[in-house]
């Protein structure tokens, strides 16, 4: 039989495995954010090439654009905002603040005892 710690720290470690990793969300939001800034950067880069052609000039396929600027400053941005995102969404468990409160005051109110007892519930249905 578990006590109420041991308990608790299962409900964290399931809690904990499903959210995404740091990685996960970095690599998410560049994505986004390259594709996004590669889309934005396209309308300057038709203008320009539509420029260019009215004015007989040739553009290099290989020279630098605004879809590459788009791209890549949409991929620095995203992967930040990503990993904000990802922390931002890691909320604080009530497990964790159960566990914390039986550790350091040892005591619960009744509100406290109910929701302990949600928890402990849910964690032991999730385990069978």
């Amino acid at each position: 039989m578990m006590d109420i710690e041991e308990a608790l720290m299962v409900r964290l470690q399931q809690e904990k495995a499903q959210e995404p990793s740091l990685r996960d969300s970095a690599a998410l939001g560049a994505g986004v954010g390259a594709l996004g800034g590669v889309l934005a950067g396209s309308v300057p880069h038709t203008a320009g090439n539509w420029i260019n052609r009215l004015s007989g000039r040739s553009s290099s396929p290989l020279k630098g654009g605004f879809r590459m600027a788009g791209g890549l400053t949409g991929a620095i941005l995203g992967g930040a905002l990503g990993a904000g995102a990802q922390a931002a969404a890691t909320r604080s468990s009530p497990a964790a603040q159960m566990l914390a409160k039986v550790q350091t005051t040892g005591t619960l109110s009744e509100t406290e005892r109910l929701q302990l007892e949600q928890l402990l519930a849910d964690t032991y249905s999730e385990m069978a």
